[in-house]
């Protein structure tokens, strides 16, 4: 019985290690990670700060995913301003990473595609030549 108890610790540590807690949205997947830094030609639209737990009781969860919950949570905050793009500011430190938002394109054209019809609104047509 002694042995058992050893055990469960053991085991609890490697299921809570292959656990994710966080999921992605519908947006946060449409959102591009600059990890490269080019963010040319995009609009600044404000900073996201995230954070996720490090480290349940004494044990350390893995760094890949910590690093990718925060990137998971930070997409998901991108959608919701909306951002199209982020880019990391810093590396992750105690569970903690900031990142900035940008617009660089798509959500533009969401916004335009969803933007009340105006009854007054002049419209074009194209003009023959004859």
């Amino acid at each position: 019985m002694r042995g058992a108890r050893g055990v469960m610790p053991s085991l609890l540590a490697a299921a809570l290690a292959a656990c994710s807690w966080v999921e992605p949205t519908a947006g946060g997947n449409a959102v591009r990670v600059a990890w490269d830094g080019n963010v040319a030609g995009c609009r600044d639209v404000g900073a996201i700060n995230v954070a996720v737990a490090d480290k349940v009781g004494f044990y350390h969860r893995s760094e890949l995913k910590v690093r990718d919950e925060l990137e998971t949570l930070a997409r998901n905050q991108a959608a919701s301003i909306p951002a199209d793009t982020i880019k990391p500011t810093g590396e992750p430190k105690d569970g903690t990473q900031s990142f900035e938002a940008y617009v660089c394109g798509s959500v533009r054209v969401r916004e335009r595609e969803h933007a009340p019809d105006k009854k007054d609104a002049a419209q074009t047509f194209p003009v023959k030549e004859h």
